[in-house]
């Protein structure tokens, strides 16, 4: 999933929450997490991003947050989007975000692994 995130102060610790929420419901019904994966700060020592093939790469936009998740099929994924419905950790998190807006907006893709 990739995450729009707004430009207000304290709102990447309000997503840091949010984020911390999800993997745990994501765990509690079989997937695995695989992290949330958020801007640095002007305290975080980060490589220049547009180091690897001159002329094609450019930095990605400062307001993207990302997060990595699997299931072990389609199956297990849909079990998991019926339950987590349910479950009062999923209702007290959607909450939290209609509250805080901790997000702008997110786009969500399915993608298969390429392994060795």
């Amino acid at each position: 999933m990739r995450y729009s995130l707004p430009d207000r102060t304290g709102e990447l610790a309000e997503f840091r929450e949010y984020a911390q929420a999800w993997i745990g419901l994501i765990r509690k019904y079989g997937g695995t997490h695989h992290g949330y994966f958020v801007p640095g700060t002007n305290n975080d020592s980060l490589p220049d991003p547009t180091f690897s093939f001159p002329g094609l790469g450019v930095a990605a936009p400062p307001d993207v947050a990302f997060a990595l998740f699997s299931f072990p099929n389609v199956e297990a994924y849909d079990q998991y989007r019926m339950a987590v419905a349910e479950d009062e950790g999923c209702k007290a998190a959607t909450a939290r975000v209609d509250e805080t807006r901790c997000f702008s907006g997110y786009e969500r893709s399915f993608l298969v692994p390429i392994f060795d």
